[in-house]
């Protein structure tokens, strides 16, 4: 036991270096990983997380490098920098309390908590110095107390807080996504936050009030042979560890949405198919059998049986005709026509398109217009362009690899240029074009257009599309 005692002691500097070095790591992977366009409360939540990693590190390296600089600075700078590393101490505390908050994403009345984090640090701030120093004249004492009660009321709620969110927003959003291996790490990352919240809160240095007169780092130390440092470096090791690892929920998050999008270009892309049957096939069967009809029972002579039949047959053919054209429609709409606003003009249309979440998410997406603000297409002629504009913006999430997406507008005379520009892999013209490719072009000669695919290997791909404002 005295052996370990003095390797200890013979190596706390690097073993606080270790210790802050791992919270820092723990903060600056989450910045780097940060997915603002992510749908779940744990990615608005990190950057809570990543701010109580950096705080907490720069305290730590406090007990590292104040001593190193108090030998060139006076007493009251040394004591200046003993207080700055205290409020960061509460600060790192007190983010990792609105990291539970942020996750735990209170509704209603329940929003109070998020004001909570607040209190708890103005509060601590004003009785540790408003309070508690006029009676504590010892700067060392009153600077084992602040920690104690930074320990206390902010560091032990936060990490359970934490902790209890963690879990809560483990079971409740990313085990639907059948994610086993992530699930198991968030897991293991709350149970970290809880032991930490128990080392980090209850295990202040000693002071001359409960509990921490009985449970302190002395006194943990004479227990356990080693200090509470040694146990919180373990967690912190733990929780970076798992945190890191977990984060790959962020990259199976974007796999699941462009597989939704691929879902939802083949269900469009069958709808279209199957109207174009109906239209070309079924309906003009329908309609020619309806003129045969007609036709013979102009042949039919008086008030016969015959003639009265071949009426009610000719009327049960409209219908069919009527139901077919109905139904044509339905498969027309776009499963999101209900959030379609009325009488849209084009540019409205545009700016609707391109701030869809589906896609702007993934990649970024910028849009400049040169275009009349009240002019319009036909509602035929619109979701033609909308399902080519779809179709690129699907076929860029999917394939290209792009980070950046340029759409253009501008209108010559009586047509409309568009072009869609990424900064992705590039495309080969001499490809075979796949099914989605194929209905662009056939909904740009629907549209009496032009439509260009170039592309430059590792310099992105541009669409381009030329077509008239009116039917022709």
């Amino acid at each position: 036991m005295t052996y370990l005692h003095n390797l200890i002691a013979n190596n706390r500097e690097v073993i606080l270096f270790v210790y802050g070095l791992v919270f820092f790591v723990l903060g600056f992977a989450i910045v780097l990983q940060s997915r603002r366009s992510s749908r779940l409360e744990l990615a608005r939540s990190l950057r809570w997380l990543a701010l109580f990693g950096f705080a907490h590190a720069l305290h730590e390296w406090g007990d590292l490098f104040i001593p190193i600089q108090s030998a060139y600075l006076s007493l009251a700078a040394t004591r200046f920098l003993y207080v700055i590393q205290l409020i960061l101490l509460a600060a790192s505390f007190a983010f990792l309390f609105e990291f539970g908050v942020t996750l735990l994403n209170p509704p209603g009345r329940a929003r109070w908590l998020h004001g909570l984090t607040v209190g708890l640090m103005a509060g601590w701030m004003f009785v540790i110095f408003f309070v508690v120093l006029p009676f504590i004249p010892d700067f060392i004492t009153w600077h084992h107390t602040a920690n104690a009660l930074a320990r206390y009321f902010i560091g032990f709620p936060g990490g359970l807080l934490a902790a209890y969110s963690l879990r809560h927003q483990t079971f409740k959003r990313i085990a639907p996504l059948n994610a086993p291996i992530i699930v198991n790490t968030l897991r293991i990352a709350g149970i970290s936050l809880f032991i930490y919240g128990i080392l980090g809160g209850l295990i202040p240095p000693p002071v001359a009030f409960f509990p921490g007169n009985l449970v302190n780092t002395n006194s943990f130390e004479n227990i356990f042979g080693v200090p509470p440092l040694i146990f919180r470096s373990l967690i912190g090791l733990i929780l970076a560890v798992t945190i890191i690892r977990a984060l790959e929920i962020f990259e199976l998050e974007t796999e699941r949405r462009i597989e939704h999008l691929e879902q939802q270009q083949i269900v469009s892309a069958e709808r279209e198919r199957i109207a174009r049957e109906l239209h070309d096939g079924a309906i003009q069967k329908v309609y020619t059998a309806g003129l045969l009809v007609e036709s013979a029972a102009r042949l039919a002579q008086g008030e016969t049986e015959l003639s009265s039949r071949l009426e009610r047959a000719k009327t049960v053919l409209n219908d069919s005709i009527s139901d077919l054209r109905r139904n044509l429609s339905e498969l027309h709409s776009h499963p999101d026509a209900d959030a379609k606003p009325a009488n849209e003009t084009l540019s409205q249309a545009l700016q609707r398109v391109t701030a869809d979440p589906h896609y702007n998410s993934l990649v970024q997406i910028t849009l400049n217009m040169n275009i009349p603000e009240e002019m319009s297409l036909s509602p035929i002629r619109q979701n033609h362009l909308f399902a080519i504009i779809n179709e690129a913006l699907a076929n860029i999430v999917r394939h290209a690899q792009a980070k950046r997406v340029q759409i253009e507008a501008n209108t010559k005379g009586q047509r409309l240029f568009l072009t869609i520009k990424d900064d992705g892999i590039g495309y080969d013209s001499n490809a075979e074009a796949g099914y989605g490719v194929r209905n662009m072009r056939d909904r740009a000669r629907l549209l009496n257009g032009q439509m260009n695919i170039a592309g430059v290997k590792g310099k992105g791909t541009t669409v381009t599309l030329e077509i008239p404002w009116l039917d022709e």
